[in-house]
């Protein structure tokens, strides 16, 4: 299993942190890309891209830019934790599908995710990103829930 690629989801929130340093801790040392999925057009974006002044691709590229630029965060802190780790910025839409090419592309055994504990009602009106991965990902994946503060 040390020879295989782990994939690791890291957005820059505390619950991604917490994926990280979890599965270092449960899996020892690895390959990991860590990957951050920006959208391809937030909802502001998308209004402004209507402009004709605005180059057709110029804010998927800056959303590629800001998502390379969180990898390389969690990244760091990857290494920090004992991972062979290099980072992967990337845009999709949905969310979850860019995390499943990704784990396709870079042929993942396992796809470490964390999860903000949403409750039921939270869930079905925000989604669960860390569900839909699972759902849809055809391999192993490993979702860590937020720490537990009561």
């Amino acid at each position: 299993m040390k020879d295989t690629t782990i994939l690791i989801c890291y957005d820059g929130s505390d619950d991604a942190a917490r994926g990280i340093e979890t599965a270092a801790k449960l899996l020892g040392p690895h390959h990991a890309v860590v990957l951050d999925i920006s959208p391809i057009l937030t909802a502001t974006e998308s209004l402004a891209a209507t402009s004709s002044i605005v180059p057709g691709n110029a804010f998927e590229e800056l959303n590629l830019d800001d998502a390379t630029k969180v990898a390389q965060k969690g990244t760091e802190i990857a290494r920090s934790a004992g991972f062979d780790a290099e980072a992967r910025g990337a845009v999709a839409a949905p969310t979850w599908q860019g995390v499943v090419d990704a784990a396709d592309d870079v042929d993942a055994a396992l796809i470490v995710i964390g999860s903000r504990g949403l409750d039921g009602l939270h869930e079905l009106a925000e989604g669960s990103l860390s569900h839909q991965v699972a759902q849809h990902a055809g391999r192993p994946v490993l979702i860590v829930p937020p720490h537990d503060d009561q």
